[in-house]
């Protein structure tokens, strides 16, 4: 019998993560992400296997795409391939579960598609970082009844003290919205798209994430 992407995946609201038949040996499908026209966007790469470059990625969202751009902790900056008509110039490396921001002069959707990998890791530096919700962390809506993952949950999974601003890009205002912790909970909190989706956090300590002794913490409390 043909397998179907796993449910968890469903949950996925970015855009949309369809289910595909493959043979009996694959499970596949791809989450879309919107991209508009004449800004940035952020968009990520869950699904297996991952670009080898920037640029190939760059190529792949098409629409008139002339820069892409990866945050690297260790410098706290963006390092930013483009596009000079023949090619993407200072390319560099892309991985599985990478988060990048790409500029399109079109309105247009990127697609990650391809087989279910390993689940996302991060390591976080001191400083800001980019992650990605990953596909296998639909347990971070931890309100009862389920409405979806908030910053200030996936903010209360890297753990309080650790992490204390969460970000989300919002293309349609090309600014980036925030959610802080303010001692008891985070204040001015938003809903993000679910799994799949990138984020910008601020952390004070180096640690992996998701990592093997997460703290089990309550639901954050949230202003509307």
């Amino acid at each position: 019998m043909k397998k179907l992407i796993l449910p968890l995946l469903l949950l996925v609201a970015f855009g949309m993560l369809a289910a595909v038949e493959s043979d009996p040996s694959n499970v596949v499908g791809y989450v879309k992400y919107p991209c508009v026209a004449g800004g940035n966007a952020m968009i990520a790469l869950p699904m297996a296997p991952a670009y080898a470059t920037a640029g190939a990625v760059g190529v792949a969202v098409g629409a008139g795409c002339d820069a892409v751009s990866k945050y690297d902790a260790s410098i706290q900056n963006w390092q930013t391939t483009f596009d000079i008509g023949d090619g993407f110039e200072e390319d560099f490396p892309v991985s599985i579960g990478d988060p990048l921001q790409v500029y399109t002069y079109t309105a247009t959707d990127f697609y990650s598609i391809g087989d279910l990998p390993t689940p996302a890791t991060y390591s976080l530096l001191v400083g800001n970082n980019m992650i990605m919700i990953p596909l296998n962390k639909s347990d971070l809506d931890t309100d009862v009844p389920a409405d979806g993952i908030q910053a200030g949950e996936v903010g209360v999974d890297l753990a309080a003290g650790f992490c204390d601003a969460v970000s989300m890009y919002d293309s349609s205002i090309q600014n980036w919205q925030t959610t802080f912790d303010i001692g008891d909970g985070f204040e001015e909190d938003f809903d993000t798209p679910g799994i799949g989706t990138p984020l910008q956090v601020y952390s004070y300590s180096a640690f992996t994430w998701p990592g093997a002794k997460s703290l089990n913490v309550l639901p954050t409390s949230r202003s509307k």
